[in-house]
């Protein structure tokens, strides 16, 4: 008997999966403390979630028969995913459940928000008939700037072109021809920020995005614009809204996401010109249900058939190509999520070749496996191992996959090669001994890079001195080197150093580093 412990409230049907399949049983016990969780994980073989249940390292450590957490919905914030990894827990997520729902909300934000219905809504509600209080503005001809055009993104846009208004987006990582299939033009950030009466944020939360709508970007927008965020609180700086608010450089804002949550920010969302909703972008009816079936339907067949479907940390195979696999689908995901950190400008082609007894296998899993890598930067935690190709295909990438009978350096080797709007890079790996993944070469550079933790990647001139600024701006700033790799063209070339810290890189550093002599580029990755 494998027994589910759901832990938040999960729509009925999704429970009705689980209670009509032989050989499971089901508990359901909300609002639980971390403590009480902790005490009870240990009894149960999958724990179903959303976003309330917060799973620590420390409830993983009890989960001594746990085989799969299933988050109905998308965001996976409040799961310790390298721990449940590493215990061996397969982490599933139902990406597609919610994001029509999500995308219906912002229109519907954007709309309440220029049309101040909320605000007249309250007047009534007092007893008051102001007519002329409330002036708003219609639709037609408006430029709408989407900042992010993934799954969400790209429906705010479909459903804003149908209101007439013409849309532009911001997106750095999808091909211009991607993005006109839509009906969307792609600008620049500053194009977006001096043209846009309404600006909407659809990207995840990552360290480039955070604070990404700032005191900065206020003072480039249009005057009298509107932002709408229902997104992820952090993207755009409360602090520095505020003050945009109130200065009437933005005409309002709509939120439905905050920094902190539940917010205590009651400066902020008393403005007047300011509407909000408690995180409701994926509270319907319609997508409750689709994400209560989706992940029930997802854990059943993980439980009684071993299958894999929507997970985030493994990739879709059986047990025993699993057991063959593993360092080499490792591999495949750190070559690309390292690539993609150091390209830029939307990706149009991926070659991946492999070469050695690897042939001896499917390769198929592997190149998904370089795939959710490769995107995992860009959209976060709504790309897994089984809608990478359908997310890459969706963004125009080429993905083009080649066998190699060529004798290479080493028994088995990946290489990936990205084409993008900007140029071409190249990374291949290997696998050091029987586990350890290497990254073995770095465009026209020979290295022995091990891809985990933070690094740091400089292009340089070959010349002396070079690495002691390099160390002496670090240490001056706290930052210890945990790993330090050289490559070189030839003497007086170009030359390449990659190491790791103990620390996150803050921006001012990178700075400081970009003007060192002789640094030709400074780029920092997160493994």
């Amino acid at each position: 008997m494998k027994r589910i412990l759901i832990s938040d409230s999960l729509s009925a049907e999704g429970i009705e999966i689980f209670r009509k399949t032989p050989g499971i049983e089901v508990d359901v016990r909300t609002k639980m403390t971390p403590e009480e969780l902790k005490a009870a994980i240990g009894d149960y073989d999958a724990l179903i979630i959303r976003s309330n249940t917060k799973v620590t390292k420390e409830a993983i450590d009890c989960a001594a028969k746990l085989a799969v957490i299933g988050r109905a919905g998308i965001g996976l914030d409040n799961v310790d995913i390298p721990a449940a990894s590493k215990k061996g827990v397969v982490v599933m997520n139902t990406p597609g459940g919610n994001a029509v729902t999500t995308g219906e909300h912002a229109i519907a934000m954007m709309l309440s928000l220029a049309r101040k219905i909320p605000q007249a809504t309250a007047s009534m509600k007092a007893g008051k008939w102001e007519k002329n209080k409330f002036m708003g503005h219609e639709f037609l001809n408006k430029t709408l700037g989407i900042i992010g055009i993934g799954r969400v993104g790209s429906i705010v846009g479909d459903r804003a072109q149908g209101l007439k208004m013409k849309v532009i987006a911001y997106d750095p990582f999808i091909a211009p021809e991607a993005a006109g299939k839509m009906g969307i033009t792609l600008a620049s950030l500053d194009e977006i920020f001096r043209t846009a009466d309404f600006i909407t944020v659809h990207t995840p939360m990552t360290k480039e995005t955070r604070g990404l709508i700032n005191a900065e970007a206020f003072a480039r927008m249009k005057p009298g614009v509107c932002i709408i965020n229902c997104a992820r609180g952090g993207i755009v700086d409360e602090k520095d809204l505020y003050e945009a608010l109130v200065s009437g450089r933005v005409a309002g804002a709509a939120l439905d996401v905050f920094e902190e949550e539940p917010t205590k920010n009651m400066a902020l969302i008393s403005l007047d010109n300011v509407i909000c909703t408690p995180h409701l972008g994926a509270s319907t009816d319609e997508a409750q249900i689709n994400v209560a079936i989706a992940i029930a339907e997802q854990v059943v067949a993980y439980l009684t058939t071993g299958e894999i479907r929507g997970a985030v940390n493994f990739p879709s195979v059986s047990a025993e190509l699993l057991t063959a696999l593993k360092p080499y689908l490792t591999l495949a995901e750190k070559l690309g999520k390292f690539e993609a950190q150091l390209v830029s400008g939307g990706i149009k082609e991926v070659v991946i070749e492999y070469s050695g007894e690897i042939l001896n296998y499917n390769v198929a899993p592997l190149t998904i496996s370089v795939l959710k890598g490769l995107l995992t930067p860009i959209l976060n935690e709504s790309v897994n191992y089984i809608n990478a190709s359908i997310v890459a295909r969706e963004r125009g990438i080429n993905v083009i996959e080649a066998k190699s009978s060529e004798v290479k350096d080493y028994t088995s080797m990946i290489s990936l090669t990205i084409k993008t709007a900007r140029g071409t890079a190249h990374a291949a790996g290997a696998i050091f001994g029987r586990q350890e993944p290497r990254i073995v070469r770095i465009n026209q550079f020979t290295v022995e890079v091990i891809p985990e933790g933070r690094m740091l990647v400089l292009f340089n001139e070959d010349k002396p001195g070079v690495i002691g600024n390099i160390g002496t701006t670090l240490g001056q700033n706290g930052i210890n080197i945990s790993r330090l790799h050289l490559s070189r063209e030839q003497v007086d070339g170009k030359a390449m150093v990659v190491l790791g810290t103990d620390s996150e890189i803050f921006p001012e550093i990178i700075h400081k580093l970009q003007k060192l002599p002789h640094v030709l580029s400074v780029t920092d990755l997160e493994m």
